[in-house]
């Protein structure tokens, strides 16, 4: 069990990264300075540095992160009875809940640094991979390169869903619609 000022450290690196994800889904990475993000955070500029090295740090280390969590999760899920469903509704869930990070990956990966980038790149390959191998038994009939694109589509939709949300409104239920057009997506027929 971790000590009370471990807790403590790792709730400030997450409000941290948090304000970061903010602030960089806003204005950018390059607009963004580590001094307002300590504001958001509601600490001082110094205290940054107790948990990131720099700027470029903190984006590599929230980027590398995600992704990361999104592999564990991806391997959660497809130990699951129904491992598609379960990878739909993780990546759903994520993408209503980091929205401020998809934004950020959309806008900021090329700013990282190449061993961060080439790290982040590697792990979303294997969560492709996850779900190309949990597709195939839905699709008997595709090859693998027609998986890749069904996956790639159904990614489209759910990291869109931050964009949608901000223009539609409220959703009674924007994981389960979103986990349902990702699943009809990703086993639409052939025309």
């Amino acid at each position: 069990m971790a000590s009370l000022r471990e807790q403590a450290k790792a709730h400030r690196r997450a409000e941290l990264l948090a304000a970061a994800a903010r602030l960089f889904a806003a204005d950018g990475f390059h607009a963004t300075t580590l001094g307002a993000v300590a504001a958001d955070a509601g600490v001082s500029a110094p205290a940054v540095y107790r948990h990131f090295a720099s700027k470029a740090d903190l984006l590599a280390q929230m980027l590398v992160g995600v992704s990361e969590s999104l592999l564990a999760g991806g391997r959660a899920a497809c130990e699951s009875a129904s491992p598609l469903v379960a990878l739909c509704t993780a990546h759903a869930r994520f993408a209503v809940n980091e929205s401020a990070v998809i934004r950020v990956q959309e806008r900021d990966l090329a700013s990282l640094d190449p061993e961060p980038r080439h790290r982040v790149r590697s792990l979303q390959a294997e969560y492709v991979q996850l779900w190309v191998s949990a597709l195939a038994p839905a699709v008997p009939d595709a090859d693998e390169a027609e998986l890749r694109l069904r996956v790639h589509a159904a990614f489209g939709l759910l990291n869109s869903t931050p964009h949608a949300l901000r223009r539609s409104g409220a959703v009674s239920d924007p994981v389960g619609l979103f986990t349902n057009l990702a699943l009809a997506a990703l086993t639409a027929p052939r025309r």
